[in-house]
């Protein structure tokens, strides 16, 4: 990233109320995994609603590199012409992930099979990231994977031959339980994969939207290796991280009513809502009737008070990338909030605790910085300087915050917006947002 590129910064002025309609961009673990499973199908995958962001376009150009035929007729529409599950081949260099950490898990689950080697890098951001979560379980299947002290560039060598394991994730964690599953397509026997707490199951879903028979039964998923998969149609529902922003922005400033259309709802994405309906929030959820595989709902939110609360940890795994945004809510509404046993938010595009601790400080607000979580007491926003530290949640919701600030805040290296939003600015300003970027 070039250094003009990395001091791009929001501006944002105070401003006291959000209202009208809007439609966020396609959802990003979605669009991934249509991707993905689209290559190795059989046949052709239309994707409709498909996001266009930087994130999304590493791994369509890394498909297109392992020679799968892709189409793009339109920014929200792609045409996949897979291969079949022995259909790829080996790319001539390094597949870039970019800032996309779902990518390079997902790759590494979905290439440990396969007999060619690969090897996976990514911006700055990532090759600091952490990867040997993934490959231990692919290594108990038979996958052979190196890291750097755990760490990308991660190089992946061909013509293992995988078996099935039954495996029990230590935390919760929808990337690792895919990683898996994918790996599991490539593997001969019945994988089976227990989790200790509810995760996105886009992948799941998805694997049946694609023919693939697969066994769910409480917290555990089976799959048999050697399934052919079907190309499909796929219709991506709205971004429910990215609407997120925009839900905290109405919970706080929306006194005539927001409303959020043709969002994504599975219930594996949504504790945010329960979580700010704990607070006090007024959020309607109006669910689409027919919806597919995934439900959809149009979001109508109006402003009310709200109070701090307990976050129950059940809700964290629910709600994982929705946290910077519900810090805000936190911090703007009366008494203390407390979250704990969300560790994995230190592991993230940026330690998000410890951004969101130092931002929320920066704008006078109380705040503990705890091993899991944050203490968190409610009051007063001021305006100041923000330090995204190159995260685009970071960025997004201190953007937000400024429906509640007293002061203008200054945003400072937002360029990676684009990994996930590159449409936010335009929408925050048709939702009432005084954004400069």
């Amino acid at each position: 990233m070039s250094e003009a590129h990395s001091q791009r910064r929001y501006v944002v002025q105070p401003v006291r109320e959000v209202r009208g309609e809007l439609r966020v961009p396609g959802d990003k673990s979605i669009s991934h995994r249509g991707l993905m499973l689209g290559g190795i199908a059989q046949g052709l995958t239309e994707i409709h609603g498909f996001l266009d962001s930087e994130d999304c376009l590493a791994t369509l150009a890394a498909l297109r590199a392992l020679g799968v035929a892709i189409e793009r007729p339109n920014q929200t529409q792609v045409r996949v012409h897979g291969r079949g599950r022995a259909g790829l081949r080996a790319a001539a260099a390094a597949l870039d992930m970019g800032n996309a950490g779902t990518a390079i898990r997902l790759f590494m689950g979905l290439l440990a099979g396969q007999p060619f080697d690969s090897t996976l890098i990514g911006d700055a951001s990532l090759m600091r990231r952490p990867m040997e979560r993934v490959a231990a379980p692919l290594r108990l299947m038979g996958a052979c994977i190196d890291t750097e002290d755990g760490r990308p560039p991660v190089r992946i060598h061909g013509a293992a031959r995988l078996q099935a394991i039954d495996y029990a994730l230590p935390i919760a964690s929808a990337q690792v339980k895919s990683a898996v599953l994918l790996a599991a397509l490539f593997a001969e026997g019945r994988t089976s994969v227990t989790e200790p707490a509810p995760t996105r199951d886009h992948t799941e879903r998805m694997l049946q939207g694609f023919g693939v028979q697969l066994e769910r039964s409480g917290a555990c998923v089976r799959l048999a290796g050697g399934q052919p998969l079907q190309g499909c149609r796929l219709e991506v529902p709205g971004d429910f991280s990215s609407a997120a922003f925009f839900i905290v922005a109405g919970c706080l400033a929306a006194r005539q009513g927001l409303t959020i259309r043709h969002v994504g709802v599975n219930p594996t994405r949504t504790g945010l809502l329960q979580m700010l309906r704990l607070m006090g929030a007024d959020i309607e959820v109006r669910l689409h009737p027919g919806a597919a595989a995934e439900p959809v709902a149009d979001l109508h939110v109006r402003a009310a008070p709200l109070h701090g609360v307990r976050v129950p940890e059940e809700l964290v795994a629910l709600a994982i990338d929705e946290f910077p945004a519900f810090f805000i809510a936190a911090a703007a509404a009366r008494g203390e909030t407390l979250v704990t046993g969300a560790g994995e938010l230190r592991v993230k595009e940026s330690d998000r605790l410890a951004a969101m601790a130092e931002g929320l400080g920066r704008l006078g607000i109380e705040c503990e910085l705890l091993p899991d979580g944050l203490r968190i007491q409610g009051g007063r926003l001021r305006g100041g300087r923000i330090d995204s530290h190159g995260d685009h949640r970071i960025a997004m919701a201190f953007a937000v915050a400024s429906v509640a600030a007293e002061q203008p805040i200054q945003i400072e290296d937002v360029a990676n917006v684009a990994t996930s939003f590159p449409l936010f600015p335009a929408l925050a300003r048709a939702a009432g947002l005084a954004i400069e970027d």
